[in-house]
């Protein structure tokens, strides 16, 4: 005999059989016990929750010579009959590809014949969302007035397409998903039954696979115990569902919550470079974080076995820190369905993830908040600033002197320096090999660049905005990686000059932009109306070394409408 899957050799046979659904099996016996069958149900609930084998069940159940309490016996001929599949008065219908009108006026011709071997014709319609509206309408009037010895089982999973008319002429049962342990519990029952080895936690991966659906738990199974050439292994079910170790989890969590960025987006390049799915991972993380923010206040309701990581982790993390990651985690989850780099929206998910619950950075001097407002000693009114000429930012002892900058964390006098000099043609060919100097550049280096993008540039300087201040000042204190963006933009921008870099976010790019019109209004005397859009984020600034002194038509136009609406064309 051929072989047969585990979930058509393990498909139940009985009410009894049928696990995770016990108000439904225990109604439905009761139900038959008394002889109280009405004329049509319908069994709704998630895929391989057990609708259609509850149908065939009861299909069996209300024909059978000696039921006991509901239950077929499951040795007399028809209860034999039925589980061979040769019971003529059970008529299964696919409504996926018959759900035509002449399928139903076929039904309907046929319910006026009486049962040949039962008492009862039961109709199995499965998947009847997918019938169309002609075939809905056919069978609203069988439905309304059937014949004494007909029964209409309808099955689907997307019970909001079925008509409102047809739906108050049943009774409806909603079939629930089933939770982890009853899961694992009828995989244990089934290995131990045909004697196969396996280990609890291979088990336990699978059960989270399969999401509440006992047939996609024994598929995974059957793949499982196929791989594995006889009995279940953790490693073998993590290849099989591609889920990631606990362990693993656990690591990167644990690097993340320590603000450990770098670190965390190594773990991720290691968990994808091993063939991970990204949506995978995602999951294992809410449900792992779910796990730790549940274990303090409900432990018997964590979906795994916590081990020492697991612990200490619950202890050295607030539960608000919980609570935000699983929002970060479902929103990226939303938005790794429609891009095709999941790595990316991974790598910026793990920056966000690595700034929770860290202490607000003093952006003048890199410290955190409460170090800031411990002053250490008493400082001279003048600072001494000393220049990096990599980066092209200062570092000053003191206070800033405020004819040099008011915006935190940034050299006000190299940006201004750049954009003296910028033109659109540098920063043409400095946006044209971005992509290629990033891309050239690690994986971790990759992901922090990644949030990055040039926004001004002159023949001897780039002005880069970061979205974000943590990763603006790892790559500033970063002196390997900045050396390395230097030279790979000179190479592929066939620069014979050495480009540097100053380093600011979007967040202070505005004031920075402003001061820098004020300062050059002030100096070249009449407002310059070019100067207005300079270096915005949108990579499409003007020439700035260039001042056209704008005809009184263009002023008049600019002040009434958008400047970037305006395009001025020499007659």
């Amino acid at each position: 005999m051929a072989y047969q899957a585990l979930y058509r050799t393990w498909r139940p046979r009985q009410f009894a059989d049928l696990v995770g659904q016990e108000v439904v099996t225990q109604t439905l016996k009761n139900t038959i016990a008394s002889t109280q069958m009405t004329h049509a149900y319908l069994f709704t609930g998630p895929r391989g929750t057990g609708k259609t084998s509850a149908a065939k069940i009861f299909a069996k159940a209300v024909n059978c010579l000696h039921s006991v309490s509901g239950e077929p016996d499951g040795t007399c001929e028809i209860c034999q009959a039925a589980d061979a599949g040769t019971l003529g008065d059970v008529i299964e219908l696919d409504a996926a590809s018959h759900n035509g009108v002449d399928e139903i006026r076929d039904i309907r011709e046929d319910v006026n014949y009486a049962p040949t071997q039962g008492q009862y014709k039961v109709y199995i319609i499965d998947e009847v969302h997918m019938l169309s509206t002609g075939a809905f309408n056919a069978l609203l009037k069988t439905l309304e007035e059937p014949p004494r010895n007909v029964i209409f089982i309808l099955a689907t999973t997307e019970p909001q397409k079925i008509p409102a008319t047809i739906i108050s002429r049943t009774q409806r049962f909603d079939f629930k998903r089933l939770d982890v342990q009853t899961t694992y519990d009828r995989m244990v029952y089934i290995l131990e039954k045909t004697e196969q080895k396996y280990e609890p936690a291979a088990l336990q991966v699978i059960a989270n696979a399969a999401d509440g659906g006992m047939r996609d738990a024994l598929s995974i199974l059957d793949q499982v115990l196929s791989f594995g050439n006889g009995g279940a292994t953790l490693d073998q079910a993590l290849l099989v569902t591609g889920a990631v170790r606990q362990t693993l989890l656990g690591d990167y969590l644990a690097v993340v919550t320590t603000q450990q960025t770098a670190l965390g987006l190594a773990k991720v390049s290691e968990i994808l470079m091993a063939g991970k799915d990204a949506n995978r991972l995602v999951e294992d993380l809410i449900s792992y974080v779910r796990d730790l923010l549940l274990y303090t206040q409900a432990p018997d309701l964590i979906s795994l076995v916590p081990d020492d990581h697991f612990k200490q982790l619950t202890k050295q993390v607030d539960p608000t820190v919980w609570y935000q990651m699983i929002d970060m985690l479902n929103t990226t989850q939303q938005q790794l369905r429609y891009t095709n780099r999941p790595g990316v929206y991974l790598e910026v998910l793990t920056v966000k993830l690595s700034q929770l619950g860290a202490a607000p950075v003093d952006r003048v001097n890199g410290k955190t908040a409460t170090a800031a407002l411990t002053p250490e000693k008493p400082v001279a009114a003048e600072a001494t600033v000393t220049k990096t000429p990599a980066v092209g930012r200062s570092v000053g002892t003191g206070p800033m002197d405020k004819r040099v900058t008011e915006v935190a964390g940034v050299d006000q006098a190299a940006v201004f320096n750049v954009l003296n000099q910028a033109t659109h043609g540098d920063l043409d060919r400095v946006q044209a090999v971005w992509a290629d100097v990033v891309d050239g550049l690690l994986v971790a280096e990759q992901a922090m660049l990644n949030v990055a993008r040039p926004i001004a540039a002159s023949p001897d300087g780039v002005v880069l905005a970061f979205d974000y201040e943590i990763i603006r000042v790892k790559v500033q204190n970063n002196p390997a990686l900045m050396t390395k963006l230097t030279e790979q933009l000179k190479t592929l921008s066939e620069s014979v000059h050495l480009r540097q870099f100053v380093l600011i976010t979007s967040e202070a790019w505005p004031k920075l932009r402003q001061e820098f019109i004020a300062k050059r209004q002030v100096s070249s005397g009449p407002p310059v109306e070019s100067v207005a859009s300079v270096a915005d984020l949108s990579g499409t600034e003007p020439d700035i070394k260039e001042k056209p002194v704008m005809p009184e038509v263009v002023t008049a136009a600019t002040a009434i409408f958008d400047a970037a609406l305006i395009e001025t064309i020499d007659d």
